[in-house]
């Protein structure tokens, strides 16, 4: 991150952390009511310092993307679970296994997208994934296959938490709070795309429906993996139909696929947000 030592005149508090240590060894200094308080682990961690660590949370992955320039990024949603093909034989599940040429579609679809961010400078189009396993890992790869970055967004749980070696390192970032990690994975989308998954899948795909929805964010292409899968665990047509949503949300969302299919349609969102412009829209 960058070094703000010298951006104003008053002294720094990485100074003040570092001299704190060369003081006199006495009752008082060893009181813990005595540490700074930006320094007291056992402090910021109380209840009452909530907000302050989300902020901190928010903050600190916002920075240094700022810093190294990344302007907006395309966002992979899927499975951990779903396995490499040649691991296929190893999945909990003949589901599992079925699913597993979507970890090359993701990869496939990171390399391509990844080498369109190459040519602007790393700035757009940069592939965010959760950093961990299955559809993420293949993500994280494919942006690596060819020299591009990638962010990884991990979170810290009881099991597929670790990121993979495929991070870029300097944008593999780790969260307590699953809003404020929900915020990084949409605040710079330019697309979002799915593969099948899970509770989580299903909760971070339908969060930016909704947002996209309500207009609460503005529109970008989603994108989903696997007409099949998603038309056999939800009923779309049924929503509609009953009226719980309209029948023009059913457009909110495209059906690809293979990865060609995917940017295609990135390409021709984009292709029509330059004729919108033209005329002062998208």
């Amino acid at each position: 991150m960058t070094d703000n030592t010298r951006s104003h005149p008053f002294r720094h508090s990485g100074q003040d952390r570092e001299t704190v240590h060369e003081i006199p060894d006495t009752p008082q200094t060893r009181s813990p009511a005595y540490k700074l308080a930006f320094d007291d682990l056992d402090f910021i961690l109380r209840d009452e310092l909530r907000p302050v660590r989300l902020q901190l949370e928010l903050l600190k992955p916002e920075l240094i993307m700022q810093e190294l320039g990344i302007e907006s990024t395309v966002v992979l949603f899927g499975s951990a679970r779903i396995p490499r093909p040649e691991d296929k034989d190893k999945a909990k599940t003949p589901g599992l296994a079925a699913l597993s040429h979507y970890y090359d579609e993701a990869r496939r679809f990171a390399q391509l997208i990844s080498q369109q961010s190459m040519d602007n400078g790393h700035r757009c189009k940069v592939i965010v994934s959760g950093g961990g396993p299955g559809v993420m890992e293949a993500a994280s790869r494919g942006a690596a296959d060819v020299g591009g970055k990638c962010v990884g967004l991990n979170i810290v749980l009881p099991h597929e938490q670790a990121p993979n070696e495929w991070v870029t390192p300097e944008l593999c970032f780790n969260f307590h709070y699953f809003a404020i990690r929900k915020m990084h994975f949409l605040m710079r989308a330019e697309a979002i795309v799915v593969f099948p998954g899970g509770f989580g899948t299903l909760d971070e795909t339908f969060e930016s429906l909704t947002l996209i929805q309500s207009k609460r964010m503005r529109p970008v292409p989603v994108i989903l993996f696997g007409r099949a899968f998603w038309e056999k665990i939800i009923n779309w047509e049924a929503l509609a139909e009953i009226g719980t949503i309209s029948r023009e949300d059913l457009e909110l969302f495209t059906f690809v696929e293979t990865a060609e299919e995917a940017v295609a349609v990135i390409d021709a969102w984009e292709s029509k947000c330059e004729v919108k412009q033209k005329n002062g829209a998208c």
